[in-house]
């Protein structure tokens, strides 16, 4: 006959396997949810609210920024040992 110490260490050992697989699946879920959150975005697979209160403003740099834009290439030409020349 079984003893009941035998049986006891069954069902110890059974709910201990039982406990590890259900930990090792929540690891899993875990990992799977912080993997996601933390994932590269892809640009164009955001949505942006909003709209520009005049997009047309847009359209047209004014002078300020072309000689901004101007600078920011010299700096990057000399940066890189390139001669740049403005037209």
């Amino acid at each position: 006959m079984v003893d009941s110490v035998s049986i006891a260490y069954v069902l110890l050992f059974v709910a201990s396997g039982a406990l590890v697989y259900l930990i090792m699946k929540m690891i899993k879920r875990n990992q799977q949810s912080v993997i996601a959150e933390n994932a590269p975005v892809i640009a164009g697979a955001d949505e942006l609210g909003g709209q520009a209160k005049d997009p047309a403003q847009f359209n047209e740099p004014d002078d300020d920024a072309l000689d901004e834009m101007g600078d920011l290439l010299a700096s990057a030409a000399e940066a890189q040992g390139i001669e740049y020349e403005e037209d």
